[in-house]
Order: structure tokens, then C-alpha cells, then sequence
């Protein structure tokens, strides 16, 4: 089993209120990959004005899957902002999914919106416009900057809670409250 400070895949970022990003100032961001190649990870606290309707009326699809229509679109990170990615669970046989583990995908292809659209599964899913990426040994450079605090992800925060509620809820798996944090390091 691989060390915390070794693998963060399958956890979540939350950001220390001193991050100077704006991109990720006080956001929660669930890590999909991290090797040493890199991380890769998608904002999952920060709705855009967007929703799933929205959205499969803009790529033309259809989604007549009740339950769906008024989901939000989240900002998912900086990176490819014009491309979606979805966060969902059961993983499936996607054409493009980059599978977490047994139970978790992260999917950019179109197949899986196609079938949200008409089938209504995968049932929980978290969509994204943009992710969050990180080169080779970068997040491990923030981390030793304590620019983010790390947790084992709990799939109930992303598909279980409203998008406001995801960051505290993270916060309280480590016995943390985010109000309690300084905002300025080294002030109390």
C-alpha cells in the first residue's frame, strides 16, 4: 500500500486559506492520478452558472434521464476549460476513462454523456468543465509549502452533499474547522 505522502489518488485537496490562486482559493479538489508523473484532480465544491441541461443542450445531446436537468456544471480546474470530465460512480466502459479504482472514474469522452442523457447511468456523477494538473513532483513541492491539507476521499462529500457544505465536510474527516484556520500564516 502506498504511502499518503507518496500517492494522493483517491484523496482530496482542501486548499489552506492562505492559498494565493484564486483558481483554488477555498476549494476542495478530489485527486484522480498522482504518480511521479504528475496529479491530476477535479475542483468538486465550485458550481459555474451552468447546468447539466445547459450543457447537453450547448453539445446537442439530448437528456431525457429524469433527475439530471438542474444539476450544476462545476469549474473542475484551470486546465482544458473548454472540455468536460466527469467525476462518477460505478466506473463502466467508457471510451475515455482514466479509472481510479474499482469504483470511481473520471471520463472526458462523449459516450458517457450520452448515456447519462438517455439511460440515466451512471447515476452519480459530478460534471466538470476544466481540471486541475499538476507536473511531475509540483504537488509535492505545495504540500511541503502547506499550501493544501490531504484526507482519504469520502465519496458521500462529492454525491451525498450540496456543493457549499463539501469543503467543511472534508475539513470535519480531520477534526478541522475551516472557520478556526488562520486566515495569514503565522497569525492567529
Amino acid at each position: 500500500m502506498d504511502t499518503v505522502s507518496s500517492n494522493l489518488t483517491h484523496h482530496f485537496l482542501i486548499a489552506m486559506p492562505n492559498m494565493a490562486d484564486p483558481h483554488f482559493s477555498r476549494t476542495l479538489t478530489y485527486i484522480a492520478e498522482h504518480n511521479d508523473q504528475g496529479a491530476l484532480g477535479v475542483i468538486v465544491n465550485r458550481p459555474i452558472d451552468m447546468t447539466l441541461a445547459t450543457l447537453f443542450e450547448r453539445i446537442e445531446l439530448p437528456l431525457e434521464a429524469e433527475g439530471f436537468a438542474h444539476q450544476p456544471v462545476y469549474f473542475g480546474g484551470p486546465v482544458q476549460t473548454d472540455r468536460g470530465f466527469v467525476l462518477h460512480r460505478p466506473g463502466g466502459d467508457w471510451h475515455s476513462t482514466l479509472q481510479v479504482n474499482a469504483e470511481i472514474g473520471l471520463t472526458s469522452s462523449r459516450d458517457i454523456l450520452q448515456a447519462i442523457g438517455s439511460t440515466g447511468e451512471p447515476h452519480e456523477v459530478l460534471v466538470s468543465l476544466g481540471y486541475a494538473g499538476w507536473a511531475a513532483g509540483q504537488l509535492e513541492q505545495e504540500l511541503a509549502d502547506n499550501a493544501w491539507l490531504t484526507v482519504p476521499a469520502d465519496m458521500a462529500i462529492i454525491f451525498d452533499l450540496p456543493p457549499e457544505e463539501r469543503l467543511v465536510a472534508a475539513m470535519q474527516k480531520l477534526g478541522v474547522d475551516f472557520a478556526k484556520l488562520s486566515e495569514v500564516a503565522g497569525h492567529a
